[in-house]
């Protein structure tokens, strides 16, 4: 049986950009899944009393292809709408090869991920990253057929 990098590449070799494209749009999908869920599991929940919900933690995601983001950044406590226009911005100017790194900034993103002070986890990164396989077949797919391969 072929493993999953082989199957991929073998038709993606028949059309260069194929391998690319199908990074490109799998790491675009895997941020708007990471988005979609952290949006269920947090902020389309009923708020914790006396939190101040600001959008903060959701735009906190950021992308790098030199370094992992940290959790460094604290809530500045007013509305903070969510763009992800940079991150999609790093993804597009990746190379294929090149390791591309997503993470919050929020200082509070592994309380709400793992759970603290007796609150239930809300592990949205690790679910989403679980689908990462997942994701890349379902874009191959998608690239296969709009490119006629």
């Amino acid at each position: 049986m072929a493993s999953f990098a082989a199957t991929v590449g073998a038709w993606a070799a028949a059309v260069p950009v194929a391998l690319e494209i199908v990074f490109k749009e799998s790491a675009q999908e895997l941020v708007s899944q990471l988005d979609q869920l952290l949006a269920d599991e947090v902020y389309d929940r009923p708020a914790i009393p006396g939190y101040k919900r600001t959008g903060f933690l959701r735009a906190s995601l950021m992308a790098s292809t030199t370094a992992m983001p940290t959790l460094s950044r604290e809530n500045p406590g007013a509305p903070v709408p969510t763009d992800l226009g940079d991150v999609i911005l790093v993804i597009n100017g990746a190379d294929l090869g090149d390791t591309l790194y997503l993470g919050y900034t929020a200082n509070y993103a592994a309380y709400v991920h793992y759970g603290a002070q007796g609150r239930a986890p809300r592990p949205w990164v690790t679910m989403v990253a679980q689908r990462w396989v997942m994701i890349v077949e379902a874009k191959a797919a998608e690239v296969k057929a709009r490119l006629g391969l």
